[in-house]
């Protein structure tokens, strides 16, 4: 279990009158000063909000990731403390999380997909921490709130890049496990690829697991074999077997590009800074409560949107990105909802 500490540090001089003289006055607007600043009159650093992360699987995994990233600019603008840890086991994950109450974290972050019973009885045991946790299930009171990526409506968007670029009419996706959340951005990105090109047929891999790159690969292999040209990698590795292959692929949770240029056209991103920025607020404030914090993830709250094209940017038709904009602008004006089809896919 990895952990890293990153602190910042903040400091304020005393200030006096003009004459030298330290009067009520300027005593009042030197505690209104410190206020608005987080420090007391006296100049000492007030505590700062301290948060941490617990995640299943390794850091680089992108859904963990994308959190991580999202912490660590919220270390900057907003100057919390910051903790994680990494690759906790199910059965470690209350523990984990016990420890984090005790040493005094106000706001406790992670993944509890695998550990839902654990994490949800754990955080009834610390009612003034905040907890918030991606959770397929919903919130539970006083202090439990979940979230999710969803970042369905770019996976559409990629879809329409999908079913224009494709020449074989054959587009693939390489996901994690038929579950909700995944199935949801897979069907997403099929159903922008059959409205871009009604024709389009699909191919759909699970390889029953968050992170295993090889496994990703061989199945993200074996659909190229059998004719995809374009296709979603929903997990990591599956770029690794386009690029290879000479094929095109779209990429998933971050921008991707640099892992090959000259294959990721480009996929759906998830920020997370909108829905940690939010729950620190009213952490902050004390007003934390067991909500779901899922739209804080949509494209019109700033949580998801449509990686750079990067060096495709000269290479898709003029007419694709026009279409692309169109639908992009119809999400944002409520003028065009995506579907939340959350049933597993299967290949034609």
């Amino acid at each position: 279990m990895n952990k890293n500490w990153i602190q910042v540090e903040d400091k304020m001089s005393d200030r006096n009158n003009s004459t030298g003289v330290v009067t009520r006055r300027s005593l009042l607007a030197t505690a209104a000063a410190a206020a608005a600043t987080g420090l007391s009159a006296g100049g000492a650093e007030a505590a700062k909000l301290k948060v941490a992360s617990i995640f299943a699987t390794p850091i680089e995994e992108p859904w963990d990731n994308q959190i991580h990233v999202a912490l660590q600019k919220a270390v900057k603008e907003l100057g919390i403390e910051y903790k994680w840890s990494e690759k906790v086991e199910a059965a470690d994950f209350s523990r984990v999380m016990t420890e984090y109450a005790k040493g005094g974290y106000q706001l406790v972050l992670g993944d509890a997909f695998a550990a839902e019973r654990e994490s949800r009885r754990t955080a009834k045991q610390f009612p003034k921490t905040a907890f918030l946790f991606g959770s397929g299930s919903g919130p539970a009171e006083p202090n439990f709130g979940v979230f999710d990526n969803w970042i369905h409506e770019p996976a559409y968007l990629s879809g329409l890049i999908a079913g224009k670029m494709s020449k074989s009419g054959v587009v693939g996706a390489v996901a994690a496990m038929g579950i909700p959340e995944v199935n949801r951005l897979v069907n997403a990105f099929f159903a922008g690829a059959r409205e871009a090109n009604p024709k389009v047929k699909k191919k759909v891999a699970f390889i029953g697991s968050f992170f295993d790159p090889p496994k990703a690969k061989e199945a993200a292999i074996a659909q190229i074999d059998a004719g995809v040209d374009v296709i979603y990698a929903e997990r990591f590795g599956v770029i690794e077997a386009a690029k290879e292959k000479g094929k095109l692929a779209i990429s998933n949770m971050s921008d991707q590009s640099s892992l090959a240029p000259d294959t990721v056209i480009t996929g759906p991103v998830w920020d997370m800074y909108p829905t940690v920025h939010q729950a620190i607020k009213l952490v902050k404030a004390g007003v934390f409560t067991a909500m779901d914090y899922g739209d804080f993830s949509r494209m019109v709250k700033g949580g998801s949107y449509l990686a750079p094209y990067h060096k495709f940017e000269t290479i898709l038709p003029a007419e694709v990105k026009d279409m692309v904009e169109k639908k992009k602008a119809e999400i944002l004006d409520g003028n065009f909802r995506v579907d939340v089809d959350e049933n597993t896919p299967v290949s034609d």
